[in-house]
């Protein structure tokens, strides 16, 4: 097709496109000629995205901080973006299932991997110092991490596993989510008093995430999973896909944080609290909670030492510098 054909065949396109909005084609071409040349700063916002760093210290290492934990942020909405995808999906494409959850999978790497700029990246006496005026707020306050479990699994899985077995999908999503593992980390052990943190994030947030449980029930990942004809829930890619999905989200990314917390909080075998008053040795290590988004995926064994050795490293200081 010759140069003056192609384009008299998209202008044609173009005015089948716009005929039904109510303007001639000629009315957005001159739009188009009036319109400014698309920059990179422009397109991304590039100027708003560097001004969001506002530190409340005059601690260098403060704006580090800050920085990750917004790198952290965009990471979980590219993860929410790939989630949203498997669950809206109605066609059950095995292809279209396996490559989402590594995508999800490659997130979550990435944020493993960086996380030695929480870990190596900041002076411990800064940090110490700063994150006094960051009380009460605390990376636990994340609500899009909220989402992405709620997106995962159902809502009974996300009970804290002490109290797992007295619920099932029967009991109703407010009542599931008055028992959800992560309230326990904010919660004074003595008096049951919940932590200003908490209460807080309850307070902003508790209306959405149920809403989103209630839009996703029956329909979270792993329940996706569990609709695949049975030839495709046997496929070992897809399966070693979702089990990465778990150990990165349940175990790898909490470990962490665990790391990072150990390295800042902890010294000479005594605990310092973390930011909004969270336990943080009770909170974080993946075999004290247990969560697990695909569990029909392990055996008995596996569901049994779920993180365990994982956190003894950790917690042994010949292991750690």
């Amino acid at each position: 097709m010759k140069k003056d054909e192609l384009i008299e065949s998209q202008i044609n396109k173009l005015e089948e496109k716009f005929k039904n909005s109510g303007q001639d084609l000629s009315s957005y071409l001159d739009g188009l000629l009036y319109q400014r040349y698309l920059t990179y700063w422009d397109y991304i916002h590039l100027d708003t995205l560097l001004s969001l760093q506002v530190p409340r210290t005059h601690f260098p290492d403060e704006e580090i901080f800050i920085m990750y934990h917004q790198i952290t942020e965009l990471y979980f909405k590219l993860i929410l973006h790939e989630e949203k995808q498997i669950v809206d999906d109605k066609s059950q494409d095995l292809d279209f299932f396996i490559s989402k959850a590594n995508r999800i999978n490659s997130y979550f790497q990435a944020l493993t991997s960086s996380f030695s700029i929480m870990i190596n990246g900041m002076e411990r006496e800064q940090f110490l110092r700063y994150r006094m005026a960051l009380l009460p707020a605390s990376g636990f306050q994340s609500a899009q991490y909220r989402m992405l479990e709620i997106y995962a699994t159902p809502m009974e899985n996300l009970v804290h596993h002490t109290e797992r077995e007295k619920y099932s999908n029967e009991d109703s999503i407010d009542e599931l989510y008055e028992h959800i593992y992560w309230k326990k980390g904010a919660t004074d052990k003595k008096t049951g008093e919940k932590t200003l943190t908490l209460k807080q994030f309850e307070y902003r947030y508790t209306p959405r995430l149920i809403r989103i449980a209630n839009q996703v029930n029956g329909s979270t990942i792993y329940e996706k999973y569990l609709s695949l004809p049975k030839s495709y829930q046997e496929n070992a890619t897809l399966i070693e896909a979702l089990k990465n999905l778990d150990i990165n989200a349940n175990v790898n990314w909490p470990l962490m944080h665990m790391g990072s917390a150990y390295r800042y909080l902890s010294k000479d075998k005594a605990a310092v609290d973390a930011t909004g008053g969270t336990n943080w040795k009770n909170y974080l290590p993946p075999s004290f909670q247990k969560i697990i988004f695909f569990p029909t995926l392990y055996t008995e064994t596996e569901l049994d030492n779920w993180g365990k050795q994982w956190v003894e490293h950790i917690f042994n200081p010949e292991n750690n510098d």
